[in-house]
């Protein structure tokens, strides 16, 4: 090294800023040199340069929102200086959402959803169709437009093997291990941020990260200013949506709080596949420097038309809003969750949560031209969480623990007076984790192990003729991985991780909802049904320099026992499953941002992906595929979105969505495929003062785009999105 360029490296300070508590990269805090104003910010990995004036220390203050102020000596070394910051009240609410969403550099392949970025995009969509820009989700609704019934995949794996959690909080229903977005209506309007996890991912509490998690974080209270907000959205299809909320700001107390109450009113695209929504959205905590105690609850009503059944070519091609059924639902549901965060010294800290979660509603079946049968459903989980996250020396550590006992309720009715049968299903589980991730230069090295336990027992009917019957099942579910520093703007990843999940109640009971001596023999032993397992491999690398951001990750996922979907509904219209012995998913993800220039940015994320079943049987023909697609898992699909900014009050957005051709059915067979399809958005925002309006062009190019649907061998049904449709939002902030 010449002499200049040893001095050059003497008269620079290298540094890394991390969390104290979590161990986690800080991004974005501000490292200022105390006299002479020399400031950069940390990238995001935590790292900084910082240029000297002279070869002797120099006194920083490390600032960022949510940490308490670091004044410190550096001096130039030639080395990287490690900096912890200690979080302040506002990140004690995220530390149980931290613990879930991983620790250190995660060798996971993930992407975070900030709150702006949901309200730029926000008009009343539930959940599954806001997160579809999202790399590797497909979404699709039952009536077509924007609420009602509305579905996720990822990597086309669906919503039932997905973990789903609320600050930590299981949000899937113990036994369908799906979550019903209708029942919680405006959801998106109160949360803080959004994580998708692809592939196992890390560990959770509930429902199994079969194909990856969605992590919600609520409402922050700390920081938020004091303010109120409404919010009007009207639009096609009669639409109707109004909000109102508050947030308290921090009081001299130090008590916050927040509130919203929503509706929503809609006829839906299809025919009698509306939707009348009531919901509510309320938190409230004391925050201390080290401790903070906050409590939180949704609530919603809803009523859906149904509309489940998809149609076929002909009657699309006669008219793309029909709908064959005429039937309805009303389903209600809320959860409250009391979390308590303590830190301990300056590198620990300690997170309990318990929480309760209840729902019911009532929902109707024709069975045949003159019987329509009600059927009912009453559940009510509760449970306990608890974390504790530790840093020691250049290791970070979490471990947690997690209980909860269910029961739920299944009754119908012929009349309003008639009860035809009554059951209950009891399902319990507890489960423990423990990760940790240690620095050694520029790797991190990440390790992760779950040991989950689930029982399940069946009381039939008084009248059926049959015996109580129980199951249980117990998953070793370990994760590995490393994260290295290739460069300062190149980082790579790789881990392996395998998880086991349990079958469904619908997938045990094949189809039916009560059990009796007329089918008991057809369906025979639960544990027929055998769980699934996935192995997981996932390999990435990350590049961010000046304008430019790139993530890209390849997956390979191996499945044993694989419940797969087959592609038909049950006489309830649930998906029915089985199990297949071999199967795999392996693909390439990339997710691609350039800031162009101050006015112009660009996002594009594609999936690319081969995925075969080693061999089906088809019950209806008892002919045995080998090496076939499964179903809806389209090979190919890509989300492309510009953003223009022609002054400081006006954003112009143009999304738009290319979903390649998928199949029907697990057979290969051709003629029943969804069509490839290409969609395009249009949204533009203005903001003046407190106010903002958000109007949305949705399907602007007028297309018919099918999202999903299925087949009984001879026709093919199609779910298909609304055609050409408009909502416009406005926002006033008081």
């Amino acid at each position: 090294m010449s002499p200049l360029a040893l001095i050059a490296v003497l008269l620079t300070i290298a540094g890394r800023v991390t969390d104290a508590v979590t161990g986690t990269p800080i991004a974005g805090a501000r490292v200022e040199q105390t006299r002479g104003g020399n400031a950069t910010l940390t990238d995001s990995s935590g790292r900084f340069t910082l240029a000297s004036e002279g070869a002797g220390p120099i006194a920083v203050k490390i600032r960022r929102t949510g940490y308490a102020d670091l004044d410190t000596t550096l001096a130039p070394s030639g080395g990287t200086v490690e900096l912890r910051l200690t979080p302040v009240a506002r990140a004690l609410e995220a530390v149980t959402v931290s613990a879930i969403r991983g620790l250190g550099e995660t060798p996971v392949s993930a992407t975070e959803v900030t709150k702006r970025e949901l309200e730029v995009r926000y008009s009343g969509q539930e959940i599954p169709l806001l997160l579809a820009l999202t790399p590797s989700i497909t979404a699709y609704a039952d009536g077509g437009a924007y609420s009602n019934y509305t579905y996720l995949r990822i990597r086309g794996i669906d919503a039932t093997r997905i973990n789903m959690t609320l600050d930590g909080i299981p949000l899937n229903d113990a036994e369908d291990q799906g979550v019903f977005f209708s029942n919680f209506p405006d959801f998106a309007n109160s949360l803080q941020s959004v994580q998708v996890q692809r592939g196992v991912g890390t560990s959770s509490n509930g429902t199994a990260a079969f194909a990856g998690s969605v992590n919600f974080e609520s409402i922050a209270l700390r920081d938020a200013p004091r303010q109120a907000e409404a919010q009007l959205t009207g639009g096609s299809f009669d639409s109707r949506r109004g909000s109102l909320e508050y947030q308290t700001g921090m009081l001299k107390s130090r008590f916050a709080g927040y509130a919203r109450l929503s509706f929503n009113d809609t006829d839906g695209f299809r025919f009698n596949s509306g939707n009348q929504a009531l919901g509510g959205f309320a938190s409230a905590g004391y925050f201390g420097d080290r401790t903070s105690l906050k409590l939180t609850g949704f609530s919603g009503v809803s009523r859906n038309r149904e509309a489940y059944l998809a149609a076929s070519e002909a009657e699309i091609a006669e008219d793309p809003r029909t709908n064959s059924l005429h039937e309805g639902d009303r389903f209600w549901q809320q959860l409250v969750g009391l979390t308590l965060t303590q830190l301990v010294g300056d590198r620990a800290s300690f997170s309990a949560t318990a929480y309760r979660v209840d729902a019911g509603g009532n929902y109707d079946v024709r069975l045949d031209p003159t019987l329509v049968e009600n059927f009912n459903l009453r559940s009510a989980v509760t449970g306990i969480l608890a974390s504790w996250n530790q840093a020691i020396g250049p290791a970070t550590v979490s471990v947690g623990a997690h209980a909860n006992g269910y029961w739920r309720d299944h009754f119908g009715y012929d009349d309003p007076t008639v009860v035809t049968y009554f059951n209950t299903g009891f399902k319990n589980e507890a489960s423990g984790f423990a990760k940790a991730s240690i620095e050694a230069g520029r790797v991190t090295l990440f390790g992760d192990l779950l040991v989950r336990r689930v029982t399940y027992r069946y009381h039939p009917d008084p009248h059926a003729g049959i015996t109580t019957e129980k199951t249980a099942w117990t998953f070793f579910n370990p994760k590995i991985g490393a994260t290295v520093h290739l460069s300062p703007s190149l980082t790579g990843y790789a881990s392996y991780g395998t998880t086991g999940r349990e079958p469904a109640r619908n997938d045990m009971f094949a189809g039916f909802d009560n059990l009796d001596t007329t089918n008991v023999a057809f369906v025979g032993a639960f544990d027929r049904v055998k769980p699934e397992r996935v192995h997981d491999i996932e390999a990435g690398l990350g590049y961010r320099s000046g304008d430019v951001t790139i993530a890209a990750n390849l997956y390979l996922m191996n499945f044993r026992n694989e419940i797969a979907p087959i592609g038909a509904l049950s006489y309830i219209g649930l998906p029915l499953r089985k199990n297949v012995p071999k199967s795999y998913r392996r693909g390439l993800e990339v997710d691609i941002t350039w800031q162009a220039s101050s006015k112009v940015t660009a996002r594009a994320n594609a999936t690319l992906s081969r995925n075969r079943i080693s061999a089906y049987t088809d019950d209806a023909t008892g002919v045995t595929y080998t090496d076939v697609e499964p179903l809806l898992t389209p090979a190919f699909f890509a989300n492309q979105s510009i953003t223009v900014r022609p002054s400081s009050r006006v954003d112009v957005t143009v999304d738009g969505r290319y979903l390649g051709k998928s199949f029907l059915a697990n057979t290969g067979d051709r003629r029943f495929m969804t069509p490839r399809s290409y969609g395009v958005d249009a949204t533009v925002a203005w903001r003046f003062s407190r106010f903002e309006a958000l109007g949305q062009v949705r399907n602007l190019t007028n297309r018919l785009i099918i999202t999903g649907g299925y087949t009984d061998g001879v026709t093919s049904y199609f779910y298909l999105q609304a055609t050409r449709n408009y909502a416009v939002t406005l926002r006033a902030r008081i």
